[in-house]
């Protein structure tokens, strides 16, 4: 069978097109694997855990701001004190491993410092509710188990720099409110880091290094909000 020249090139065009590979798909990060592995990031402080023998006097559950505070100023964490923060989490990454990383270490206190993530939707979009709800049943479980709660204020922010454009100061106003409020209701106490903090609705620029993040001397303004925390909160009876 004969054909058209025409066709020809169209049937040589095909073939050759057929013979391209296909682009090759971008390969995912390795946080974006762990979110599919390991959502909770359980495998993050289990071996850490482990080797805790001694008496816990408090754990710093968090995000990036408690696991800065441990690597910036790791003076700060003495003995019996225990940092558990992980970078970028939110809230409902902590709950899952609130047993692991709190509980099962037996500390007489827990501070929880979590929110900024919620709102940043790190893991997808939350409302102020669904972040009141996680720090409930963190703040639950901790009190169950016979653990004092200090809920930490969410650290002030006009912006961040991962989520340009977000209205940020407004969404942590309503969540450090109605944590101060719980805080009253429920015999926990409350840190308040944002008024140590704040230049207006932004954390004063001597104090951080990227408008959200402390830095040393941030942290070291942060220490004396968090000693008189911990002491107010083991002058409180055990909680049941």
């Amino acid at each position: 069978m004969r054909y058209a020249p025409a066709l020809l090139l169209l049937l040589g065009a095909g073939a050759s097109a057929q013979q391209v590979p296909p682009p090759a798909a971008a390969k995912p990060d390795e946080g974006e694997i762990r979110l599919h592995n390991d959502f909770g990031w359980l495998g993050r402080y289990q071996q850490a855990n482990a080797r805790v023998t001694g008496p816990v006097t408090i754990v710093f559950m968090g995000d990036s701001i408690t696991q800065g505070w441990f690597d910036k100023m790791p003076g700060f964490f003495t003995p019996g004190r225990i940092g558990r923060g992980i970078g970028g989490q939110t809230t409902t990454q902590m709950l899952l491993r609130f047993r692991q990383d709190v509980i099962d270490l037996k500390p007489k206190v827990v501070q929880i410092m979590a929110g900024t993530n919620d709102i940043a939707g790190n893991t997808g979009p939350m409302t102020p509710e669904q972040t009141e709800a996680n720090l409930m049943s963190m703040a639950e479980l901790a009190r169950a188990h016979g653990i004092r709660v200090i809920l930490a204020s969410i650290p002030p922010a006009d912006h961040f720099p991962w989520r340009p454009g977000l209205d940020t100061a407004s969404r942590i106003a309503v969540l450090n409110d109605w944590m101060k409020g719980y805080a009253a209701r429920t015999g926990a106490t409350y840190a308040d880091y944002w008024s140590a903090l704040h230049d207006g609705q932004a954390t004063r620029a001597s104090l951080t290094y990227d408008g959200v993040h402390p830095n040393e001397a941030g942290y070291a303004v942060m220490a004396p909000v968090a000693e008189a925390a911990i002491r107010t909160a083991l002058a409180k009876p055990i909680a049941r």
